[in-house]
């Protein structure tokens, strides 16, 4: 499967630009350009694209709009949604969740299709697309820039798209002696602190799920284990802190 990205008719070559950097953040690389402005090398497109001016944008194809139709599953996307199932020009929608969801399933070359900065998307043009993304946005003001909208939307498509980030999978967290070497400093730090006998069993436990729901790293968990064990430390042997506030 091949996610590809349309821009038709765009007015402002730095929107094209906007796009192919949002494309290249996200691991796609296909762009067609369906009548556009003219892309100057010298000008706002290559100037907004970032490192897409190397690829993304030199590579970028023109197009007719029948193209898009004949080649690929489409998908438009559109800030106006009528949500009535009798007006089906721009209903059913997907949000860019929904449909990230959803081609992660199937094995077919998809062009996302952007369109202008003014209108957008005709209702013309998107009767002949297959699907219809809309963002959720404030009711009052839905309408995204157009290169906002591509960012936005391809974003949510980074997981279909993007082999690898520079984020790790998952947070690699402490290992279970590390935390129990902090649940037990936690236990002395209690009985330094005079906390009542009866209530040390429930505050631990209360320890437990919160960390356990933290899912601190290890090295988190070393520095709360080192704070704890200093306050301990001062508590047991208070002439500590007195010859350190003497020092100068």
């Amino acid at each position: 499967m091949s996610i590809a990205v349309a821009v038709v008719d765009a007015e402002t070559p730095g929107n094209v630009g906007t796009i192919a950097r949002a494309m290249k953040n996200f691991g796609l690389s296909d762009l067609y350009l369906v009548d556009p402005p003219e892309l100057d090398p010298d000008g706002e497109a290559y100037g907004f694209a970032g490192h897409a001016r190397e690829d993304v944008l030199p590579n970028a194809r023109e197009v007719g709009f029948d193209y898009l139709v004949e080649n690929f599953h489409t998908v438009g996307c559109t800030a106006v949604t009528n949500e009535d199932e009798r007006r089906h020009v721009r209903y059913p929608f997907v949000t860019p969740v929904e449909l990230a969801d959803s081609l992660r399933a199937v094995e077919t070359d998809t062009c996302v299709v952007f369109g202008r900065e003014r209108v957008g998307l005709t209702n013309d043009e998107l009767a002949r697309l297959d699907e219809v993304c809309s963002i959720p946005a404030s009711a009052d003001y839905p309408v995204l820039n157009l290169g906002q909208a591509a960012t936005i939307v391809l974003y949510e498509l980074r997981d279909v798209t993007v082999a690898e980030t520079q984020l790790p999978d998952a947070i690699e967290r402490a290992s279970e002696p590390e935390l129990e070497g902090l649940y037990e400093e936690l236990e002395r730090f209690l009985a330094n602190v005079n906390h009542p006998v009866e209530k040390r069993e429930k505050t631990m436990r209360l320890w437990r799920r919160l960390l356990g729901r933290a899912h601190p790293t290890g090295r988190e968990t070393s520095t709360v284990r080192g704070l704890f064990r200093r306050a301990s430390g001062l508590l047991e042997h208070p002439e500590r802190l007195v010859d350190e506030e003497d020092r100068p």
